[in-house]
């Protein structure tokens, strides 16, 4: 299943190409919120992020088919990864365990509120992605936090790696059934295992091996990417890359913060999806660049980015856009006083216009640092 993947710098899929690296925004549950699909296109996205957990239970798998599929569903009609809903499941069993369980045939819950319990088998799951139309499906596997004891860490581990084999040979037999190649390069979905182990490396490793024995096409790190003061894994997110050979993509689940992507894209990963972008924006939060980030060997430690915090006071009165030059809506049209008064107003304009803003500053990143890794390749 490696020989589509022998081209690191884009991803050839059913609805169109992905050039890497690429941060992918999260549309959850269908809606990248306060924007739609011509907003993200404008604003240069190429894929989406979307989750089987929620969708399967909001609008329900049936109402997704009556409508299309989720490109129809949504007006997307660029790439979309269906992330398998693994964490999700994960969070709600573990922070409550009276709504649902994980066995080794998979994850059985019912969220406070829901009328019926559902069951997330490995089957299931890649059967929803597929059904969805998704272009990148993600495994099911079993999340845990970093700091989780070791046992409950070498658990999740075997019960990754068994999920994973059986969600490999469902891929198989709906390729099959679908009569897709499997052997055509842009024309069928990618499957994407997860590396899982918390932060015991032997564990990742472990992971890791078993995954690549199986086949896939892409690979995730999976686990939370963070510790517990909100600081980065950086040692850990480079070790589990180099356990990955670079001719497959790696996708960092759940890395999102500008700075974060950057270094992420420094240790080889090639594609990203966080919700953070799109609420620091909600929340008022803009992102501006000081300076261009640099991929390369050194200068790594610059001050290349900051926030501005559209609350503070020194902004009620200023005519200048968020980032003067930024072809955004919101910097083409509006100054950051006006956007300040939408916000004090709580309308809706500003959680559209500083989504954008937001989303716009990574995909502009984004086309910086293919355009760094471009020139890198090419003195190589």
């Amino acid at each position: 299943m490696t020989a589509t993947l022998r081209i690191p710098d884009r991803l050839d899929l059913p609805h169109g190409t992905i050039l890497l690296p690429a941060f992918l925004p999260d549309a959850t549950q269908g809606v990248v919120r306060a924007v739609g699909a011509e907003d993200l296109e404008r604003v240069g996205v190429t894929a989406l992020v979307m989750n089987v957990y929620h969708l399967m239970q909001k609008p329900g798998t049936s109402t997704i088919h009556a409508l299309g599929g989720l490109h129809r569903m949504t007006g997307w009609h660029r790439p979309i990864l269906t992330d398998s809903g693994g964490f999700q499941a994960y969070s709600l069993v573990r922070s409550h365990p009276k709504w649902g369980r994980v066995t080794d045939n998979g994850i059985r819950f019912r969220p406070e509120g829901a009328t019926r319990e559902f069951l997330l088998t490995p089957e299931k799951s890649v059967q929803l992605q597929m059904a969805y139309g998704a272009d990148l499906i993600v495994c099911l596997d079993d999340c845990t936090h970093v700091d989780a004891p070791l046992a409950e860490q070498e658990a999740a581990v075997q019960r990754t790696i068994l999920w994973a084999a059986r969600c490999r040979q469902e891929f198989l037999r709906q390729l099959e059934q679908r009569q897709i190649p499997l052997d055509t390069q842009g024309t069928r979905p990618l499957l994407i295992g997860v590396v899982q182990g918390g932060g015991d490396m032997a564990l990742r490793r472990r992971c890791a091996e078993a995954l690549l024995e199986i086949g896939f096409d892409g690979y995730g790190f999976g686990g939370w990417p963070l510790d517990a003061q909100g600081t980065l894994l950086q040692d850990l997110l480079a070790l589990t890359r180099e356990l990955i050979p670079r001719t497959f993509p790696m996708h960092a689940l759940g890395v999102g913060h500008p700075e974060s992507v950057v270094a992420c894209v420094r240790m080889g990963y090639s594609t990203f999806d966080c919700a953070l972008p799109t609420r620091d924006a909600r929340h008022g939060r803009l992102y501006v660049r000081v300076a261009d980030p640099v991929i390369g060997t050194g200068a790594q430690d610059m001050e290349w980015f900051r926030y501005l915090y559209i609350e503070d006071a020194r902004h009620i009165k200023s005519r200048e856009p968020i980032v003067s030059g930024c072809d955004c809506p919101a910097c083409a049209r509006y100054s950051v006083g006006y956007l300040r008064h939408l916000f004090k107003c709580g309308d809706p304009l500003f959680y559209r216009l500083a989504t954008l803003h937001n989303l716009r500053f990574m995909t502009r990143l984004m086309e910086q640092l293919r355009a760094d890794a471009c020139a890198i390749r090419a003195t190589r």
